[in-house]
């Protein structure tokens, strides 16, 4: 061989190794995959907290629930940086208010909507009435404040990083109205929920509590 085709076939040689190699290295790519604590912002983007600032986004509500084993509705949850003012869950008592009375089922939205179109809910009023950016929001069924309880002590460290009310662990502060009224007392009693210790508490519908809105995500 001659050493000018010697020194092409080396060089080629090692042009290929070169390639191989690189395309053995290991390159991040960012994760982009939604996680509990992400931020909800009021343009609908669900961002890292650490992206709020450095995009200008001004934060609505933190996930705190992402649907990996598809049991519940769309991507996730989030829940709202704000608790809504105490109010009743119905202004009157004798009336069912269609809600499905069933405390395992992740229905809080299609339950608000029964409360809202009842007429009689100030508690569902009150929700449709704060969502000035599209009515997205509404009260959790006892399974969602379920997951939001599991979750609230890492979600906590975020709103109050957005500047929202955290949930608090105070036993004359942590009642909130599910959107799940009591089966075979429809008419009458809803599930209070405490997010301080995941009680249950069958209530009086004309009584007023803190209702703390979530949103179904679908990002």
């Amino acid at each position: 061989m001659k050493i000018s085709n010697y020194i092409h076939a080396t060089v080629a040689i090692i042009g290929i190794a070169v390639t191989l190699t690189s395309c053995d290295e290991h390159i991040e790519f960012p994760d982009t995959a939604m996680k509990t604590c992400d931020i909800l912002c009021t343009d609908g983007e669900i961002v890292r907290y650490d992206d709020v600032v450095s995009k200008g986004k001004t934060p609505i509500g933190v996930v705190f629930h992402v649907n990996q084993d598809g049991k519940t509705e769309g991507t996730g949850y989030a829940v709202y940086l704000w608790d809504i003012e105490q109010s009743a869950f119905c202004d009157s008592l004798g009336v069912k208010q269609n809600t499905s009375a069933n405390p395992t089922a992740f229905d809080g939205n299609t339950n608000t909507h029964a409360l809202f179109s009842s007429g009689l809910s100030p508690a569902a009023n009150s929700v449709f009435a704060m969502w000035k950016y599209g009515q997205s929001a509404y009260i959790p069924s006892v399974a969602q404040l379920q997951l939001l309880y599991a979750s609230r002590a890492a979600v906590n460290s975020y709103i109050s990083k957005c500047g929202g009310d955290v949930i608090s662990a105070d036993p004359s502060e942590c009642w909130y109205w599910s959107s799940t009224e009591v089966s075979g007392q429809e008419s009458a009693k809803a599930w209070l929920f405490s997010l301080s210790s995941g009680a249950l508490q069958e209530t009086p519908k004309i009584e007023s509590h803190k209702i703390r809105p979530i949103i179904t995500l679908y990002n």
